[in-house]
Protein backbone atom coordinates (compact mmCIF):
# COMPACT_ATOMS: atom_id res chain seq x y z
CA UNK A 1 0.00 0.00 0.00
CA UNK A 2 1.27 3.49 -0.87
CA UNK A 3 0.45 5.83 2.02
CA UNK A 4 0.88 9.60 1.84
CA UNK A 5 1.27 11.44 5.14
CA UNK A 6 1.17 15.10 6.07
CA UNK A 7 2.64 15.86 9.47
CA UNK A 8 4.71 12.73 9.06
CA UNK A 9 7.68 14.12 10.99
CA UNK A 10 5.57 14.86 14.07
CA UNK A 11 5.20 12.63 17.12
CA UNK A 12 2.34 10.52 15.78
CA UNK A 13 3.52 10.66 12.17
CA UNK A 14 6.94 9.29 13.04
CA UNK A 15 5.37 6.42 14.93
CA UNK A 16 3.09 5.60 12.03
CA UNK A 17 5.96 5.71 9.54
CA UNK A 18 8.08 3.29 11.57
CA UNK A 19 5.08 0.99 12.10
CA UNK A 20 3.97 0.89 8.49
CA UNK A 21 7.50 0.71 7.08
CA UNK A 22 8.06 -2.38 9.21
CA UNK A 23 5.00 -3.90 7.56
CA UNK A 24 6.34 -3.24 4.06
CA UNK A 25 4.18 -0.29 3.03
CA UNK A 26 5.45 2.42 0.67
CA UNK A 27 5.45 5.77 2.49
CA UNK A 28 5.64 9.34 1.23
CA UNK A 29 5.67 12.38 3.52
CA UNK A 30 4.69 15.83 2.27
CA UNK A 31 7.05 18.15 4.10
CA UNK A 32 8.56 21.64 3.96
CA UNK A 33 11.93 19.93 4.53
CA UNK A 34 11.77 16.75 2.47
CA UNK A 35 15.52 16.23 2.72
CA UNK A 36 15.14 15.55 6.47
CA UNK A 37 12.28 13.06 6.19
CA UNK A 38 14.28 9.86 5.79
CA UNK A 39 16.47 10.75 8.77
CA UNK A 40 13.43 11.36 10.98
CA UNK A 41 10.93 8.82 9.71
CA UNK A 42 13.14 6.02 8.42
CA UNK A 43 15.45 5.35 5.51
CA UNK A 44 12.71 3.88 3.32
CA UNK A 45 10.37 6.89 3.74
CA UNK A 46 10.33 9.38 0.88
CA UNK A 47 9.99 13.11 1.43
CA UNK A 48 8.23 15.27 -1.16
CA UNK A 49 8.17 19.05 -1.27
CA UNK A 50 5.05 19.27 -3.45
CA UNK A 51 2.09 16.99 -4.02
CA UNK A 52 2.66 17.26 -7.76
CA UNK A 53 5.72 15.04 -7.33
CA UNK A 54 3.25 12.20 -6.78
CA UNK A 55 1.26 12.83 -9.94
CA UNK A 56 1.16 9.67 -12.02
CA UNK A 57 1.77 7.46 -8.96
CA UNK A 58 -1.06 5.52 -7.31
CA UNK A 59 -1.80 6.56 -3.72
CA UNK A 60 -3.91 4.16 -1.68
CA UNK A 61 -4.40 6.15 1.51
CA UNK A 62 -3.78 9.66 2.85
CA UNK A 63 -3.08 10.41 6.52
CA UNK A 64 -3.47 14.13 7.22
CA UNK A 65 -1.89 15.11 10.54
CA UNK A 66 -0.19 18.41 9.71
CA UNK A 67 -0.71 21.38 12.01
CA UNK A 68 1.36 23.86 13.99
CA UNK A 69 1.46 22.99 17.74
CA UNK A 70 -1.58 24.54 19.36
CA UNK A 71 -0.10 25.12 22.81
CA UNK A 72 3.38 26.42 21.97
CA UNK A 73 2.57 30.14 22.01
CA UNK A 74 -0.28 32.41 23.17
CA UNK A 75 -3.09 32.91 20.68
CA UNK A 76 -2.58 36.38 19.31
CA UNK A 77 -4.03 37.17 15.90
CA UNK A 78 -0.92 36.05 14.02
CA UNK A 79 -0.75 32.76 15.92
CA UNK A 80 -4.43 32.02 15.31
CA UNK A 81 -3.91 32.68 11.60
CA UNK A 82 -0.95 30.27 11.54
CA UNK A 83 -2.92 27.56 13.37
CA UNK A 84 -5.72 27.85 10.83
CA UNK A 85 -3.37 28.01 7.84
CA UNK A 86 -1.41 24.93 8.92
CA UNK A 87 -4.57 22.87 9.40
CA UNK A 88 -7.47 24.15 7.37
CA UNK A 89 -5.73 25.76 4.40
CA UNK A 90 -3.36 22.81 4.08
CA UNK A 91 -6.28 20.35 4.18
CA UNK A 92 -8.10 22.39 1.54
CA UNK A 93 -4.98 22.27 -0.63
CA UNK A 94 -4.76 18.52 -0.13
CA UNK A 95 -8.41 17.97 -1.09
CA UNK A 96 -8.00 20.22 -4.13
CA UNK A 97 -5.11 18.03 -5.27
CA UNK A 98 -7.18 14.90 -4.72
CA UNK A 99 -9.98 16.42 -6.81
CA UNK A 100 -7.62 16.78 -9.75
CA UNK A 101 -6.28 13.24 -9.55
CA UNK A 102 -7.72 10.61 -11.87
CA UNK A 103 -6.73 7.84 -9.45
CA UNK A 104 -7.99 8.61 -5.97
CA UNK A 105 -7.08 6.99 -2.65
CA UNK A 106 -9.63 4.84 -0.91
CA UNK A 107 -9.40 6.66 2.41
CA UNK A 108 -8.42 9.98 3.97
CA UNK A 109 -7.73 9.82 7.71
CA UNK A 110 -7.61 13.39 8.94
CA UNK A 111 -6.52 14.75 12.29
CA UNK A 112 -8.75 16.56 14.73
CA UNK A 113 -8.92 16.79 18.52
CA UNK A 114 -11.30 16.29 21.40
CA UNK A 115 -11.18 20.08 21.59
CA UNK A 116 -13.89 19.88 18.89
CA UNK A 117 -16.41 19.58 21.76
CA UNK A 118 -15.17 22.65 23.63
CA UNK A 119 -15.11 22.62 27.44
CA UNK A 120 -17.56 19.88 28.37
CA UNK A 121 -17.32 20.19 32.17
CA UNK A 122 -18.59 16.85 33.57
CA UNK A 123 -20.66 15.91 30.51
CA UNK A 124 -19.78 12.48 29.08
CA UNK A 125 -18.85 13.08 25.44
CA UNK A 126 -19.15 10.44 22.74
CA UNK A 127 -19.01 10.95 19.00
CA UNK A 128 -22.78 11.53 19.06
CA UNK A 129 -22.49 14.44 21.49
CA UNK A 130 -22.95 18.00 20.20
CA UNK A 131 -20.33 20.68 20.66
CA UNK A 132 -20.51 22.23 24.10
CA UNK A 133 -19.31 25.72 23.20
CA UNK A 134 -17.74 27.77 20.42
CA UNK A 135 -14.28 28.67 21.73
CA UNK A 136 -11.36 29.09 19.34
CA UNK A 137 -10.07 25.52 19.67
CA UNK A 138 -13.53 24.08 19.06
CA UNK A 139 -14.05 26.23 15.97
CA UNK A 140 -10.57 25.38 14.70
CA UNK A 141 -11.31 21.65 14.93
CA UNK A 142 -14.75 22.05 13.39
CA UNK A 143 -13.36 23.93 10.38
CA UNK A 144 -10.52 21.40 10.06
CA UNK A 145 -12.98 18.51 9.95
CA UNK A 146 -15.23 20.36 7.52
CA UNK A 147 -12.32 20.84 5.13
CA UNK A 148 -11.47 17.13 5.24
CA UNK A 149 -15.08 16.10 4.64
CA UNK A 150 -14.94 17.83 1.25
CA UNK A 151 -13.19 14.65 0.05
CA UNK A 152 -16.32 12.54 0.60
CA UNK A 153 -18.07 13.65 -2.62
CA UNK A 154 -14.98 12.37 -4.47
CA UNK A 155 -15.83 8.85 -3.34
CA UNK A 156 -13.11 8.83 -0.67
CA UNK A 157 -13.82 7.36 2.75
CA UNK A 158 -13.09 10.09 5.32
CA UNK A 159 -12.17 9.30 8.94
CA UNK A 160 -11.80 12.06 11.53
CA UNK A 161 -9.52 11.23 14.48
CA UNK A 162 -10.38 13.38 17.52
CA UNK A 163 -7.23 12.91 19.55
CA UNK A 164 -6.77 13.57 23.25
CA UNK A 165 -3.50 14.16 25.11
CA UNK A 166 -0.98 11.80 23.52
CA UNK A 167 1.43 10.36 26.08
CA UNK A 168 4.92 9.48 24.86
CA UNK A 169 8.26 9.14 26.62
CA UNK A 170 10.23 11.02 23.97
CA UNK A 171 7.98 13.91 23.02
CA UNK A 172 4.72 15.78 23.42
CA UNK A 173 3.31 17.32 26.58
CA UNK A 174 4.51 14.53 28.88
CA UNK A 175 8.13 15.26 28.03
CA UNK A 176 7.56 18.94 28.85
CA UNK A 177 6.03 18.08 32.20
CA UNK A 178 8.74 15.69 33.34
CA UNK A 179 11.36 18.24 34.39
CA UNK A 180 9.14 20.38 36.65
CA UNK A 181 7.58 17.26 38.16
CA UNK A 182 10.99 15.69 38.79
CA UNK A 183 11.97 18.93 40.54
CA UNK A 184 8.83 18.64 42.71
CA UNK A 185 7.43 21.75 41.01
CA UNK A 186 4.42 20.02 39.50
CA UNK A 187 0.87 20.45 40.72
CA UNK A 188 -2.76 20.55 39.71
CA UNK A 189 -3.93 23.26 37.35
CA UNK A 190 -6.69 25.53 38.56
CA UNK A 191 -9.33 23.53 40.43
CA UNK A 192 -7.94 20.25 39.13
CA UNK A 193 -11.48 19.10 38.35
CA UNK A 194 -11.19 19.45 34.58
CA UNK A 195 -11.13 16.19 32.61
CA UNK A 196 -8.07 15.10 30.64
CA UNK A 197 -8.75 12.56 27.89
CA UNK A 198 -5.42 10.85 27.20
CA UNK A 199 -4.02 8.10 24.99
CA UNK A 200 -0.76 6.15 24.98
CA UNK A 201 1.20 6.74 21.78
CA UNK A 202 1.27 3.04 20.92
CA UNK A 203 -2.55 2.92 21.14
CA UNK A 204 -2.80 6.04 18.98
CA UNK A 205 -0.71 4.36 16.28
CA UNK A 206 -2.68 1.13 16.59
CA UNK A 207 -6.09 2.80 16.36
CA UNK A 208 -5.15 4.78 13.24
CA UNK A 209 -3.93 1.55 11.65
CA UNK A 210 -7.20 -0.10 12.74
CA UNK A 211 -9.25 2.65 11.07
CA UNK A 212 -7.12 2.40 7.93
CA UNK A 213 -7.72 -1.33 7.66
CA UNK A 214 -11.48 -1.30 8.34
CA UNK A 215 -13.29 -0.38 5.11
CA UNK A 216 -16.53 0.59 6.86
CA UNK A 217 -14.92 3.03 9.31
CA UNK A 218 -15.83 6.64 8.55
CA UNK A 219 -16.68 9.86 10.33
CA UNK A 220 -15.44 10.95 13.77
CA UNK A 221 -13.71 8.73 16.31
CA UNK A 222 -12.59 9.82 19.77
CA UNK A 223 -8.94 8.73 20.08
CA UNK A 224 -8.52 8.51 23.83
CA UNK A 225 -8.48 5.92 26.60
CA UNK A 226 -11.83 4.60 27.86
CA UNK A 227 -10.82 6.02 31.27
CA UNK A 228 -10.18 9.78 31.16
CA UNK A 229 -9.00 11.35 34.41
CA UNK A 230 -9.36 14.68 36.11
CA UNK A 231 -6.35 16.96 36.15
CA UNK A 232 -5.86 16.35 39.88
CA UNK A 233 -5.65 12.57 39.30
CA UNK A 234 -3.30 13.04 36.36
CA UNK A 235 -1.08 15.22 38.55
CA UNK A 236 -1.02 12.68 41.38
CA UNK A 237 -0.30 9.75 39.06
CA UNK A 238 2.54 11.56 37.29
CA UNK A 239 4.03 12.61 40.63
CA UNK A 240 3.84 9.02 41.82
CA UNK A 241 5.47 7.78 38.60
CA UNK A 242 8.48 10.06 39.12
CA UNK A 243 8.44 9.63 42.93
CA UNK A 244 7.87 13.30 43.70
CA UNK A 245 5.33 15.33 45.67
CA UNK A 246 2.85 17.46 43.74
CA UNK A 247 2.15 20.31 46.13
CA UNK A 248 2.37 23.42 43.95
CA UNK A 249 -0.96 24.12 42.26
CA UNK A 250 -1.09 26.67 39.45
CA UNK A 251 -3.95 29.14 40.12
CA UNK A 252 -6.34 29.62 37.25
CA UNK A 253 -6.15 33.41 37.42
CA UNK A 254 -2.38 33.27 36.82
CA UNK A 255 -2.86 31.13 33.72
CA UNK A 256 -5.57 33.43 32.40
CA UNK A 257 -3.35 36.45 33.01
CA UNK A 258 -0.30 34.88 31.38
CA UNK A 259 -1.83 32.90 28.53
CA UNK A 260 -5.05 34.74 27.84
CA UNK A 261 -7.50 32.80 25.68
CA UNK A 262 -5.12 29.85 25.36
CA UNK A 263 -5.56 29.13 29.09
CA UNK A 264 -8.86 27.45 28.15
CA UNK A 265 -6.83 24.46 26.92
CA UNK A 266 -5.58 23.89 30.48
CA UNK A 267 -8.52 25.05 32.56
CA UNK A 268 -11.21 23.33 30.48
CA UNK A 269 -11.49 19.72 29.45
CA UNK A 270 -13.48 16.94 27.88
CA UNK A 271 -14.78 13.75 29.48
CA UNK A 272 -14.50 12.06 26.11
CA UNK A 273 -15.00 8.33 25.58
CA UNK A 274 -13.96 6.28 22.50
CA UNK A 275 -17.38 4.71 22.02
CA UNK A 276 -17.20 4.19 18.25
CA UNK A 277 -13.74 2.62 18.45
CA UNK A 278 -14.71 0.15 21.17
CA UNK A 279 -18.01 -0.61 19.42
CA UNK A 280 -16.00 -1.41 16.26
CA UNK A 281 -13.87 -3.90 18.19
CA UNK A 282 -10.70 -1.92 18.83
CA UNK A 283 -8.96 -2.96 22.05
CA UNK A 284 -6.75 -0.48 23.89
CA UNK A 285 -3.56 -1.88 25.42
CA UNK A 286 -3.38 0.94 27.93
CA UNK A 287 -6.73 1.75 29.51
CA UNK A 288 -5.56 3.11 32.87
CA UNK A 289 -3.22 6.04 33.39
CA UNK A 290 -0.98 4.48 36.04
CA UNK A 291 -0.17 1.53 33.78
CA UNK A 292 0.49 3.82 30.81
CA UNK A 293 2.85 6.06 32.80
CA UNK A 294 4.71 3.07 34.20
CA UNK A 295 5.20 1.71 30.69
CA UNK A 296 6.48 5.04 29.40
CA UNK A 297 8.61 6.21 32.34
CA UNK A 298 9.65 2.98 34.07
CA UNK A 299 9.78 0.31 31.35
CA UNK A 300 10.77 -3.18 32.46
CA UNK A 301 12.64 -4.00 29.23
Amino acid sequence: MHILLTGGTGLIGQGLCHHWAAHGHQLSVWSRRPEHVSGICGASVRGVATLEELNGEPVDAVINLAGAPIADKPWNAARKALLRESRIALTEQLVSWLTQREQKPGVLISGSAVGWYGDGADQVLTEQSPRQNEDFAAQLCADWERAALQAEPLGIRVVLVRTGLVLAAHGGMLKRLLLPFKLALGGRIGSGKQWMPWVHLSDQIALIDFLLQHPHASGPYNACSPHPVRNSEFTNELGHAVNRFTLLPVPGFLLRAGLGEMSSLLLGGQRALPKRLTDAGFEFRFTHLDVALTDLLNPTD
